[in-house]
């Protein structure tokens, strides 16, 4: 986004390796489409070709290099995007779950880390063994407090081997809180039917998303960062508020409505927000339960968000399955429900629509 050249991306897959054989051949170019639809509700879309990745790494194959990588003298910012499951941690203690096989395996074998937590520590290690400087951990996942959380989680594995690496990595790197705002299904053939007929140019891997974009991360960085807000990210104090506004309006919302849809048969999120029982306790869940639990927003109009939320759900330009966002939904609703369920209980309040959700969450199960 911000055209300068002296930054670049090394990804990583920690399980699959269809993104590097996808993105291999062209050399890690890659489609952003941006899809929404006209005042007449015909569907457009922009295609912009992205060119900041410079290589991908798949952990299983060579988990040296993804240390290696990580400890390399050029690396500043190590960010992280492996959904809520990949943290390895407990929703209900917010603690590590010491029993989960890629922790078990990571404490056995810090030579040859498999999981989140072995990788990222491995990686410093080696950067503390070398005498090089810090790096900034960003986590982009839908965890609540997402940079704290992932700290916490750093620092309990460090320090169950290593008690001077926990305590190097706890006083050097950092770890901003961050909330990222863009709904990005899966990408199908049918989108790279279509972004190879936009282009002329086939594209293994492009990325599909909606227009609205909205990313709060806290200044906070151990080397340096790109002038990301040239892209449009906000640069803010404390992300918390717009964190716990996203997961609850956002996220719950969005997870709420998938289950009524895949229970009801509506396949597209569009589809489900247009059922009109569906849309009408989507909004009562809204308005009346999630709304009044938030706080700390100065200059946010929430019956405006409301609104404007609506219409990104019903975005038919994105075909987001129901089913895709209805998966893992024991690791997702503990930020994107719970947290909101005890407020409204704690104060006595109702809880009619959010238990609505949870029931058909229980019914989809």
């Amino acid at each position: 986004a911000t055209g300068d050249l002296a930054w670049g991306i090394t990804g990583v897959s920690l399980r699959s390796p269809d993104t590097r054989d996808a993105l291999a051949p062209q050399a890690g170019l890659y489609t952003l489409a941006l899809r929404d639809v006209d005042e007449a509700g015909v569907p457009r879309a922009t295609q912009q070709v992205v060119g900041c990745l410079l290589e991908v790494l798949v952990a299983p194959e060579n988990p040296q290099a993804v240390v290696d990588a990580i400890a390399h003298a050029d690396t500043r910012i190590v960010s992280i995007t492996v959904t809520e499951k990949g943290y390895c941690w407990d929703p209900a203690s917010g603690g590590l779950q010491w029993e989960h096989p890629d922790v078990a395996h990571d404490l056995a074998h810090p030579g040859a880390p498999r999981g989140l937590l072995g990788f990222l520590v491995a990686g410093l290690r080696e950067r503390k063994r070398r005498g090089l400087g810090p790096v900034t951990l960003m986590s982009l996942d839908n965890l609540p407090s997402n940079g704290r959380l992932l700290r916490g989680l750093v620092l309990a594995f460090a320090g169950r081997t290593d008690p001077a690496l926990a305590d190097w990595i706890g006083a050097r790197c950092t770890f901003p809180c961050s909330m990222v705002d863009r709904i990005v299904p899966r990408t199908t053939d049918a989108d790279r039917e279509a972004v190879a007929t936009a282009l002329g140019l086939a594209d293994a891997w492009p990325v599909v998303g909606e227009r609205f974009l909205d990313w709060a991360v806290e200044d906070d960085f151990a080397a340096g960062r790109p002038a990301w807000e040239q892209g449009g990210a906000r640069f803010v104090r404390e992300a918390h508020p717009f964190e716990t506004l996203k997961l609850r309006m956002v996220n719950g919302a969005h997870s709420a409505l998938a289950y009524a849809g895949v229970l009801a048969g509506l396949e597209t999120v569009d589809r489900a927000v247009g059922h009109p029982a569906v849309r009408g306790w989507l909004q009562r869940l809204m308005r009346e339960e999630i709304e009044p639990t938030l706080h700390g927003l100065p200059g946010v109009d929430l019956a405006a968000y409301r609104q404007r939320l609506l219409a990104r759900f019903a975005n038919p330009a994105l075909a987001h399955r129901t089913a895709q966002i209805a998966m893992d939904g024991s690791q997702k609703l503990p930020q994107r429900l719970l947290g909101t369920l005890r407020d409204r209980l704690a104060a006595g309040a109702s809880i009619d629509a959010l238990a609505m959700a949870v029931a058909v969450w229980m019914q989809f199960l």
